[in-house]
């Protein structure tokens, strides 16, 4: 057993200051990913600030038909948010896609953008990851790795991101409100996340003691016809080996504007800008979404192992494009 201190701040300004003060400290949410890893031994922190109760745990209405859904509203309640199903229904679906109902009744939607990628060697200690422990190098890139990145990888790091949640946030431009011992802030999900490069242990930009308090759903009127589509080795509960985030606008019979994401296929959930401006200004056809998509994936970088991903990613693109055209 390691010990730790538990505390329960009265607001986010309190949870912030508190774990400023430790360096080893981490927020807890629903604790879905972190009492795991501190059970495996993948975290140890000295500190636990629960923020259970002081996150806002709302779905508000934004001017011009967006959201702002609290960091603190359980994913369980989010997913059948009516708001959310009619405006922006890939939101939806990928959430009721991720973990099982019991997960999602106690993971919080903060914490669902937080989790650490599920690559067996990161959370196996017994193992080098340079993710887990900078420098002790990647098992990942000649061992098991059938699940793990084919874009936007480093030598350093191969491992995916875990949340289905977050893909939809990418294609829909989420801007995320973060709270830190320097003040209130908001990002673009698309600045939240980071590829690994050298520095694989770092899966955000988020400074130590930033709190994610609330996303924001900017106003996207063709939402509404969007789909969030998943592969994955059971249908019951797994983690993506391909999804895609798609929205499509199409006009006289012409796409004017395309929003597209994967997941498990990079670091951090991938927005396709390739395959999107490819998309726009042509008339949607099965032939048009195959050459997008493997104009994305040119850019792939498949192990041994894992090739598959390239056309499965492919395929997936196809179809999901199809059924929302």
């Amino acid at each position: 057993m390691i010990p730790f201190r538990y505390e329960q701040p009265q607001d986010p300004a309190g949870a912030v200051s508190l774990l400023a003060e430790s360096a080893n400290g981490a927020f807890l949410g629903g604790g879905t990913n972190l009492v795991d890893h501190m059970k495996l031994g993948v975290a140890a922190p000295e500190l636990l600030v629960d923020v259970t109760r002081i996150l806002p745990a709302a779905i508000e209405e934004l001017p011009g038909g967006g959201l702002r859904i609290g960091a603190g509203v359980r994913n369980s309640d989010l997913g059948v948010d009516e708001a959310v199903r009619l405006r922006f229904p890939l939101v939806a679906e990928a959430v009721l896609a991720g973990a099982s109902p019991q997960l999602r009744n106690l993971a919080t939607t903060g914490g669902n953008l937080l989790q650490r990628t599920r690559c067996v060697y990161f959370q196996d200690v017994s193992k080098p990851c340079n993710k887990r422990q900078p420098g002790t190098g990647c098992p990942a890139r000649e061992g098991h790795h059938r699940n793990l990145a084919i874009l936007g990888a480093s030598p350093a790091c191969v491992a995916t991101h875990p949340s289905d949640l977050a893909v939809a946030l990418m294609a829909v431009d989420a801007l995320i409100a973060v709270q830190g011992p320097a003040g209130e802030r908001t990002l673009p999900i698309a600045q939240l996340y980071r590829l690994p490069g050298d520095e694989p242990q770092r899966d955000t930009t988020l400074e130590h003691g930033e709190l994610i308090t609330a996303i924001e759903l900017p106003p996207l009127p063709y939402a509404t016809r969007s789909r969030y589509r998943k592969v994955r080795e059971r249908a019951s509960y797994s983690f993506a080996l391909v999804s895609v985030a798609a929205a499509l606008h199409v006009t006289d019979g012409v796409i004017e504007d395309a929003r597209l994401a994967l997941g498990g296929v990079a670091h951090a959930p991938w927005r396709a800008r390739e395959a999107e401006a490819l998309l726009r200004g042509r008339p949607p056809g099965e032939e048009l979404f195959r050459r997008a998509a493997e104009a994305e994936l040119a850019a792939a970088r498949p192990l041994r192992d894992n090739a598959f991903k390239v056309s499965m990613a492919r395929n997936v693109i196809v179809r999901t494009l199809m059924e929302i055209a």
